[in-house]
């Protein structure tokens, strides 16, 4: 019965590893990759609790930078692939103005550092137990879920799951954002 309650949970949450899914969320669903910076875009506002301190953090914040939110539960599988990726960008692009946070959706905060110490990963991590601010904000599905906001705050891509040429996608389009000029 539990095994059946869990992968159920893992279909309906979409933690699983699909073998390919779009990088653009968006109402008409065909394109792929960055969206065009133009147009009427609103900056994106957000607010969330750091880990472990509950410090507030607020994207607003990092105007000026390149962030990339990553949006992910302990339970999730795929999670644990990706988060070790996102600390390596983190490393190889912070000098060039980009910024990694991790966005745990775990509704109990005591899993977090068990997860980040096996995992040895010392990215910021904001707590936002199960997604009331990310399902809301960000329109969060499925784990793990990116998001790619450019230096005026605007989101420019969402990524659902965890698919084959994920990991290739965001680096060429953390380079194409970090090569615009800021406005």
């Amino acid at each position: 019965m539990r095994t059946a309650f869990l992968l159920s949970l893992l279909v309906v949450t979409g933690c699983v590893r699909l073998p390919s899914a779009p990088s653009l969320t968006g109402d008409d669903g065909a394109r792929l990759g960055l969206v065009p910076s133009g147009g009427a875009q609103a900056p994106l506002e957000l607010s969330l609790s750091r880990h472990p301190g509950g410090e507030a953090w607020r994207l607003a914040d990092d105007r000026g930078s390149v962030v990339l939110l990553d949006v992910w539960a302990t339970w999730c599988d795929p999670c644990r692939e990706s988060l070790p990726f996102y600390e390596d960008v983190a490393r190889q692009f912070g000098a060039r103005g980009l910024k990694v946070y991790a966005i745990s959706v775990d509704a109990d905060a005591a899993v977090i550092a068990p997860f980040l110490k096996d995992l040895k990963l010392t990215l910021p991590v904001l707590h936002d137990p199960e997604a009331a601010v990310s399902g809301s904000t960000l329109k969060v599905k499925q784990m793990p879920t990116s998001v790619l906001v450019d230096r005026r705050g605007v989101v420019r891509r969402v990524h659902e799951g965890l698919s084959d040429d994920y990991f290739q996608q965001t680096l060429t389009d953390v380079e194409r954002l970090l090569a615009e000029p800021a406005k």
